[in-house]
């Protein structure tokens, strides 16, 4: 339900409306507009009706059902689009943010030198893994603390944040400790008690889609993260799972614009894994820039063929730079600037 308060009310009546809120066994999110605050009642919903009666209060405009089973995600709860701030960088407004780097950190050398040509290139946050989850186990898996360690070393070389993958909820405290942001990968989308361990650390989560996961099933993984206190979700377009092998997935740029009409959630796209071919990713990045996309996320390597993961998808540092020029015409385009 969304209790949407009388413009002008004050702090003390919004107060007041919380706690009742909370009386009533929901747990209250504030959103605050520039006219309007609205109260979000999150909570076993057999008790709805009792909610209704707080439009007897004075200072109560309207209580509405929201529709949706994803609740704080919905554009229903929250109209405006909502924008994630990372060390100066923001998701989800009028600038294009390109994330690139590694798919895996390798060693010291390599991820200083992708991170400071990724920053020449116009990217203004690092990616790279430092936990790999792998689909065998005979795989790399990553150089987990040690990696981190590197990523933190060319985050003060370059003053980029840092985007990479946390896979475990024992893990997330330490991950943290470097990360600016929190991925969630593909194959954890519906590890919820990953999901709520992340929502308990507060920092930026880039929550990736399922490779078989519908949007509906990608938002309710959202909801887990808001629920649970923290609002600054990003979801991450990545490719699903279909009957096509010309690909390594089928990308689904549809799911953009329905996620820009069903969330107020910043929307990314993956183009490197939604194609798993490096000469597929331009194309996709810019139909994703064009469809609306708030942000790409695109693996940048120095040898490719020398990668210890998914080096068929990752672009040299050069190509990158081409790539991201290019990319700014279609940016243009659209009115964004990247």
């Amino acid at each position: 339900m969304i209790i949407v308060l009388k413009a002008g009310a004050t702090e003390t009546e919004i107060d007041q409306v919380a706690a009742r809120v909370r009386a009533l066994g929901y747990a209250p999110h504030m959103i605050r507009g520039e006219i309007r605050t609205v109260i979000g009642a999150v909570g076993d919903e057999r008790g709805k009706e009792d909610l209704l009666s707080l439009e007897n209060l004075e200072c109560v405009e309207t209580v509405q059902r929201i529709l949706q089973p994803f609740k704080l995600a919905s554009r229903e709860i929250k109209a405006e689009a909502t924008q994630v701030r990372v060390d100066g960088v923001v998701i989800g407004g009028k600038r294009v943010v390109v994330m690139a780097g590694p798919c895996s950190v390798e060693s010291r050398d390599q991820v200083l030198e992708v991170a400071a040509k990724v920053k020449a290139a116009g990217a203004t946050i690092l990616r790279g893994g430092a936990f790999k989850p792998r689909t065998s186990p005979y795989a790399f898996q990553g150089l987990e603390e040690a990696g981190l360690k590197f990523l933190a070393e060319a985050k003060r070389e370059t003053g980029l944040p840092i985007v990479t993958e946390v896979m475990e909820p024992e893990k997330v405290g330490i991950v943290a400790e470097y990360a600016d942001i929190l991925q969630i990968g593909a194959r954890n989308i519906q590890n919820f008690s990953l999901l709520k361990r992340v929502a308990e650390e507060k920092k930026p989560v880039l929550l990736k889609r399922g490779m078989a996961t519908s949007i509906q099933e990608w938002l309710l993984s959202a909801e887990y993260i808001l629920s649970g206190g923290n609002p600054n979700v990003i979801l991450c377009e990545r490719g699903i799972r279909t009957f096509e092998t010309a690909t390594r997935f089928t990308l689904d740029l549809n799911a953009v614009p329905v996620l820009k009409k069903l969330t107020h959630l910043p929307v990314l796209v993956d183009p490197s894994h939604g194609t798993g071919h490096w000469e597929y990713v331009e194309s996709m990045a810019r139909a994703a820039v064009a469809a609306g996309a708030d942000g790409l996320i695109i693996e940048v390597h120095p040898r490719p063929a020398d990668a210890l993961s998914d080096g068929p998808q990752s672009l040299k540092p050069d190509r990158f730079a081409d790539v991201m020029t290019r990319l700014r015409r279609v940016a243009h385009a659209v009115d964004r600037d990247l």
